[in-house]
């Protein structure tokens, strides 16, 4: 980049860019299905006398009740009282339900509408992104005449796209009803994503395509479906190539949001990809564009978005950054700006490298370290890891030699593969491509032998190999000299059964010393555990 920053560009770049423009034009992306919502025009007003005043407007096909939080009704009629009994508002567009009271007591009572105009102050869903068919309206005349209008262009049947898909084998959420990974939930703004324990359920009709579920989640478990990650990347790597074949020099990809508002001025190096949500692009889609041959990553970011999303974009961010770092590139290569036309210092772009061209098609994570490969064969500074901060989701795991017990519950509760079994040796192996640093294995190890560090392994076949984290001898068994255990298993379960009425006799606790089958003839051999059941009487 020229010494005047973002602005810079020569007189070939705008045509390039033009060029450029039009190809991702002409680029097909791949439809998804749809989500439909029907409406009947029952509307559900909520306020106090001035809610019951407004609803006496409405006509046909709109069909008003009331929920009168305050004052008394005038008419009595389509007008319910709240009368000091709780409230819970749930649904979207031709399926809300409003619970009044405890559910089954004498003053439970429920009320259905197709859509809501809340008046109330405070709103009964203060949700960031609203259900479709919802409306929070001020009092005065003009508000509430914007509000008629919009309520009356929601009755009819309508529908929107799917915006996610979700594969629940890849999910991090829980196993075994524990609970580890809740990024994806805490960072939807509509309050569409709820916990099933082993995994997690999208409502689809609550969902508005916010997109920073899909791009925290370390698994890619939770995708964006329109469009696609593949068809976003692919649109990102048209762009920069035609871009460079042109004749361009210095390309800056602008990520901003199709709202329908005025599209921003770009400089002549100034690439512009609209997406649906800001946060609907994550860091294989950033990586990719510098590895790709962008000079940066510019994040139009109007300050609108809701604090959950806000912290999930940060959070990408500030591994973007430290990755960067890593290798020795500018931090501030891929950023948010309030404007295109940022003026950043030179230094924050990329130094010229060889413009990768591999294919976008492949798992999120596939794609991420082959972005990540590839500025790191080009970096100028090849450290071997560098550590990161909380929330990466790449990282290590380290055992506790002297508490593992080689149990192997943390590799059946691995989701991404990473902790794998001695393949009948006692052994505990990891393989760090795979690892979420979900905590899941944190949280089901029964001994708290596992500790995670969030880190990037820059060797990609150091990354890729299995590693030894923890092994054992074998124990043979004292009679037959089969292997059947390990010694810390058989010392933990001496020490914890060492009071157990069953296990005073001698005889019985060297039985915990053999295997499985000469621990069955043993039993069948001795008159005192043949003749005791299992409550300690002796069987007649």
């Amino acid at each position: 980049m020229s010494e005047s920053g973002i602005k810079a560009g020569t007189p070939g770049n705008q045509r390039a860019r033009e060029a450029a423009q039009q190809a991702l034009a002409g680029m097909r992306v791949e439809s998804t299905d749809l989500v439909e919502f029907q409406s009947r025009g029952r509307v559900l007003v909520i306020g106090g006398p001035s809610a019951e005043a407004f609803a006496s407007t409405l006509r046909a096909p709109l069909q008003a009740h009331v929920l009168l939080t305050s004052g008394a009704a005038a008419t009595g009629q389509g007008v319910t009282p709240l009368e000091g009994r709780s409230s819970c508002l749930s649904g979207h567009l031709g399926a809300f339900s409003l619970q009044l009271g405890d559910a089954g007591a004498a003053d439970g009572e429920v009320l259905e509408a197709d859509l809501v105009l809340d008046l109330g102050d405070p709103a009964q869903i203060g949700l960031p992104m609203k259900p479709p068919g919802y409306l929070v309206s001020g009092l005065d005349p003009e508000s509430l005449a914007a509000a008629r209008e919009q309520l009356e262009a929601l009755v009819g049947t309508f529908d929107k796209p799917r915006y996610f898909s979700y594969d629940a084998d890849l999910c991090a959420h829980g196993r075994s009803g524990q609970i580890a990974c809740t990024r994806c939930i805490d960072s939807c703004p509509a309050g569409a994503i709820s916990s099933l324990l082993d995994r997690v359920a999208v409502d689809s009709h609550l969902c508005q395509g916010g997109g920073a579920c899909a791009t925290v989640c370390p698994s890619g478990a939770i995708r964006y479906r329109y469009p696609r990650p593949e068809d976003t990347l692919e649109q990102v790597r048209v762009l920069l190539k035609t871009y460079r074949e042109q004749g361009g020099i210095e390309p800056q990809v602008v990520f901003a949001v199709d709202d329908g508002r005025t599209l921003p001025e770009l400089p002549e190096n100034g690439l512009l990809l609209q997406i649906e949500e800001l946060a609907s692009v994550g860091l294989e889609c950033w990586l990719s564009a510098l590895a790709y041959g962008a000079r940066s990553v510019l994040l139009l970011d109007r300050g609108e978005l809701p604090s959950m999303v806000d912290a999930a974009l940060g959070q990408q961010l500030n591994t973007a950054a430290e990755l960067l770092q890593g290798m020795g590139y500018p931090v501030r290569a891929v950023r948010r700006v309030a404007e295109a036309t940022d003026d950043s210092p030179p230094d924050t772009g990329m130094p010229a490298i060889t413009p990768a061209n591999y294919s976008t098609r492949g798992g999120k994570r596939q794609v991420m370290f082959m972005a990540l490969d590839h500025l790191y064969r080009e970096a100028p500074r090849q450290r071997p890891l560098v550590t990161l901060s909380a929330g990466a989701p790449f990282g290590s795991a380290q055992v506790e030699a002297d508490a593992c017990t080689l149990c192997f519950s943390c590799v059946g509760a691995c989701p991404g593969g990473a902790l794998l079994d001695g393949e009948g040796e006692p052994r505990l192996r990891f393989i760090e491509a795979n690892c979420l640093q979900c905590g899941m294995c944190t949280r089901t190890c029964p001994e708290d032998a596992i500790s995670i560090t969030p880190r990037m392994l820059f060797d990609r076949e150091a990354r890729g190999r299995a590693r030894l984290l923890h092994e054992e001898s074998p124990f043979c068994c004292s009679e037959c000299g089969k292997p059947f255990a390990t010694r810390s298993v058989v010392d933990n379960m001496l020490r914890k059964l060492e009071g157990h009425w069953m296990f005073q006799d001698p005889r019985a606790r060297r039985r915990l010393q053999m295997c499985q089958d000469c621990r069955v003839i043993d039993i069948a051999q001795d008159p005192e555990a043949m003749g005791q059941g299992m409550d300690g009487e002796i069987r007649q």
